[in-house]
C-alpha cells in the first residue's frame, strides 16, 4: 500500500514539475521579449511606416498586413474546416475512403509550412495569376491551418453526447436542423479551441507569405486583396538577416516581435473569451 502512495505521488511530483518547468520557460521568454523589445515601442513605432533602410520609424504596414492575412486565412479555413468536420463526422460512413482522408488531414497538419508556400506559390500566384497579394498569401494560410481547424472540429463534434442528437431527431426535426441547432452549438467551444491555435499558427508564419504576400518593403497601405503588403514575422526576418543596418535595427527586432507576440495574444484572448461567454450561456 505504501509502495502505491509513493508512486502516486512521485507521477504527481514529476507532473507537477514538467508544468512549472513549462510555465517557466514561457514566462522567462515573455520576460526576455518584453524587456529588450519595450524600448522600441511608441505612438510612432506603431502608426508610422519604417524609413531610413528600415532604421527608424514604425511598423504600421506590417502590423496591417499581419491582421489583414490573419483575417482572410480564418474566414476561409473556418467555414471550410467546419463544413469538412460536419461531413466526416455527421454524414460519411465509416470506410477505407473516409479513413484516408483522415489520414490525409492528419499528415497535412505535420507537413512544413514551407511546402505550403511554395505550394500557394504554384497555384495562386502562378497558376491562377493572382501575383503575390493579400488574397495569395490569405488563401495559403487558410490551407495551412485548415488540418487543425478540421481536426479540432471533428472532435468537438464527436464529443457532443449521442443522446441529443437522437432526441432531437426524436422530435422529428431534421438532421441538417439538429446539426445546426443542437450539435454546433455544443461543439462550438471545441470548435474555437481549434481556431485559437490556427489563428497563432496563421498569424506568426514567415515561410508561406515569403512566396505570396509579403513585400520586402513598402510604405503604403494596401487597397485592394491583390495588393502586396509588409506582414510583422517577415519583417523580423527581414531586419534579422537581409537588412542594410542589423545591429542597428536590434532593438526594431525585438519591439516587433513584441508587437507580434501581444497581436496573437490579443485575438486568441478575445477568442477564450467568446468561447468561455458560449459556455456560460450553455449553463444558464
Amino acid at each position: 500500500m505504501k509502495w502505491r502512495y509513493f508512486k502516486q505521488h512521485l507521477f504527481f511530483f514529476i507532473s507537477r514539475l514538467c508544468a512549472l518547468i513549462i510555465a517557466v520557460a514561457i514566462g522567462g521568454f515573455l520576460i526576455y521579449i518584453f524587456v529588450n523589445g519595450i524600448g522600441a515601442i511608441s505612438w510612432e513605432f506603431l502608426t508610422q511606416p519604417p524609413r531610413d533602410s528600415m532604421t527608424k520609424g514604425g511598423i504600421m504596414p506590417a502590423i496591417l498586413g499581419t491582421f489583414y492575412l490573419t483575417a482572410g486565412a480564418i474566414i476561409i479555413a473556418l467555414p471550410l474546416g467546419i463544413a469538412s468536420a460536419i461531413y466526416l463526422s455527421e454524414y460519411a460512413k465509416e470506410g477505407p475512403v473516409i479513413r484516408i482522408i483522415r489520414i490525409g488531414v492528419n499528415c497535412l497538419a505535420g507537413v512544413p509550412s514551407i511546402v505550403f508556400g511554395l505550394f500557394g506559390l504554384g497555384l495562386f500566384v502562378v497558376f491562377l495569376h493572382f501575383g503575390s497579394c493579400i488574397l495569395s498569401g490569405a488563401l495559403t494560410l487558410g490551407f495551412l491551418i485548415l488540418p487543425t481547424i478540421i481536426g479540432a472540429s471533428e472532435e468537438a463534434l464527436k464529443a457532443v453526447p449521442q443522446t441529443f442528437r437522437e432526441a432531437s431527431l426524436g422530435l422529428g426535426v431534421s438532421k441538417w436542423h439538429t446539426i445546426l441547432r443542437v450539435v454546433l452549438p455544443n461543439a462550438l467551444p471545441g470548435i474555437l479551441t481549434g481556431s485559437i491555435l490556427g489563428i497563432g499558427r496563421a498569424a506568426g508564419e514567415t515561410a508561406p507569405i515569403m512566396f505570396t504576400a509579403a513585400a520586402f518593403f513598402t510604405a503604403k497601405l494596401p487597397t485592394s486583396i491583390f495588393d502586396e503588403v509588409m506582414a510583422l514575422p517577415y519583417h523580423v526576418y527581414v531586419l534579422a538577416t537581409a537588412g542594410t543596418n542589423i545591429e542597428e535595427t536590434r532593438q526594431i527586432q525585438y519591439g516587433t516581435v513584441l508587437v507580434l507576440v501581444g497581436f496573437v495574444l490579443s485575438i486568441d484572448l478575445i477568442a477564450i473569451v467568446i468561447r468561455s461567454y458560449i459556455r456560460k450561456r450553455k449553463r444558464w
